[in-house]
């Protein structure tokens, strides 16, 4: 890997197969890079295979379809047989400096001329782990977090004796696997990171010991506030956007003098007016050209993306979101106009969110099927089988489906959908959706739906009953008296040259 043009990675070699070493091996392995992991673990096997079952699920849904070919892992039985191959070492040994040093001094003894180590440790200086090296130039610290498949930050830290040339080169090489690097500029104990992690863990240490809080509350205070705004803007950029209009000057103006105030039992540095003018100058270079009503609605919308995640998964504050719209649907259910059921049902309204805009300027196809199945979710709740009804352990499952796209919608405009029950009996459902523009009523796309009334548990078609038969039944006779849609039954329609 020497020089400015270093041949690509194929085979890396992982020492120490604890979390972070199978992490590490779980993303290059993912990366089709062949692994070589030494850990005189006994059970090293199974635990590689464990984490790497949890990697190959959470990167199909993150990457989907874009994963190169998996590389080989190849567990060996002695340092020297895992790096005498390897175009790249990863050392992830326990955080003992005295282990460190003698391990990567057999290591060295072993890998090829130009090869890189890079080690991952948390917080022990780079400059000291190299001391029993006789090629110090190709040490580099590169601490990871755990998941290290993954979260993508990665700190890169030198010693005195790291050459320029393997900073840049192991930053290529992490970026290329899909990591961020993060350049350390000064070697500092705990890097940068850890040391905000840590500032962090003494004070809840503190909290819980002097019975301010327990460590439920103190997570809590985390993961439903400012934790949601550090996934996407850190410290710096939030509290630029709470200054207002004015930015980071202003902020710290207003909020400066808490510095002095007794709210941590850590001591603030004194904020001079050159470290003022300092932080104000960074912030305005990090902020660029986006004023602060830019970084509000940037703000807003990483928010509403992480919340409609949690929401889905039903944990922390998408709990908290979840409940909030379910009591909300249940007040508009109520205070909603009463519905003529002898007309197609308008259950659905919406607006086209900038997410949804494609790269010609308006709604992308895959948006319309979202809205066709929360117009149908609108009209299984409608008749009573919703959540609750889910949870009981039945559900109506969408098993074909057909759409015409009629209209383009663009950015921020008004969606409504109508929908007429088109056939219902025991076991299924036929639905015909329609959405319109609501400006104007331009038809936009047309949906037709088959659903079949299965029992969840038994993943298989079951027979429905009671109310829910009762109110498909009402509306099924009912509606049998519209005109039959047009598009209904449709296939494909253009002909095959």
């Amino acid at each position: 890997m020497s020089g400015p043009a270093a041949a690509p990675v194929r085979h890396a070699a992982i020492i120490g197969g604890g979390v972070i070493g199978s992490g590490w091996a779980a993303r290059f392995l993912l990366n089709g890079i062949d692994v070589s992991v030494y850990d005189p673990d006994p059970d090293l096997a199974r635990k590689l295979a464990t984490v790497l079952v949890n990697a190959r699920a959470a990167l199909a849904q993150l990457l989907p379809g874009v994963l190169p070919q998996e590389g080989k892992l190849i567990i060996v039985a002695s340092v020297e047989e895992a790096v005498s191959s390897a175009d790249f070492i990863q050392e992830s040994l326990p955080e003992r400096e005295d282990l460190k040093q003698a391990v990567l001094a057999q290591i060295e003894a072993a890998a090829g001329p130009d090869v890189i180590i890079g080690s991952s440790t948390s917080g022990l200086l780079p400059s000291r782990l190299q001391q029993r090296m006789r090629h110090p130039e190709r040490l580099v610290v590169g601490h990871p977090f755990n998941p290290v498949y993954l979260l993508p930050l990665v700190e890169i830290c030198g010693g005195a004796a790291t050459s320029e040339a393997t900073r840049v080169q192991v930053e290529a090489f992490y970026r290329s696997v899909g990591m961020h690097p993060l350049q350390v500029r000064k070697e500092i104990d705990g890097f940068i990171a850890d040391r905000l992690l840590e500032a962090l863990w003494r004070e809840a240490l503190w909290l819980v010991r002097d019975g301010v809080a327990t460590t439920t509350e103190i997570d809590d205070a985390i993961r439903y506030g400012a934790g949601l705004r550090w996934a996407f803007m850190g410290t710096f950029l939030i509290y630029r956007v709470a200054g207002g209009e004015s930015g980071m000057r202003h902020f710290l103006s207003q909020f400066g003098p808490a510095l002095k105030l007794p709210w941590t039992r850590l001591e603030a540095p004194d904020l001079t007016d050159e470290l003022a003018d300092e932080i104000a100058r960074q912030s305005d270079e990090q902020a660029g050209a986006a004023s602060i009503r830019d970084l509000e609605r940037v703000r807003d919308r990483c928010l509403v993306s992480i919340l409609s995640a949690l929401r889905r998964e039903d944990f922390a504050a998408g709990s908290t979101v979840r409940r909030y719209f379910e009591v909300l649907a249940t007040k508009a259910r109520r205070a909603r106009a009463p519905i003529d059921e002898s007309q197609p049902l308008m259950l659905y309204v919406g607006n086209v969110l900038p997410e949804w805009i494609d790269y010609n300027g308006h709604m992308t196809e895959a948006r319309y099927l979202e809205v066709f199945g929360n117009a149908t979710d609108a009209l299984l709740d409608y008749i009573g089988a919703g959540p609750e009804y889910v949870a009981n352990g039945h559900s109506y499952f969408t098993v074909e489906t057909h759409i015409r796209h009629l209209g383009e919608a663009a950015q921020g405009q008004s969606l409504r959908a109508t929908t007429q029950v088109l056939a219902g009996d025991t076991k299924r459902l036929r639905l015909f959706h329609t959405l319109v523009r609501a400006s104007d009523g331009l038809v936009l796309a047309t949906g037709e739906h088959m659903l079949l009334h299965v029992d969840v548990r038994a993943r298989r078609s079951a027979v429905v009953s009671g109310d829910v038969l009762r109110a498909v039944e009402r509306l099924a006779n009912a509606h049998a008296a519209l005109p039959v849609p047009t598009g209904t039954g449709r296939a494909i329609g253009a002909p095959i040259a």
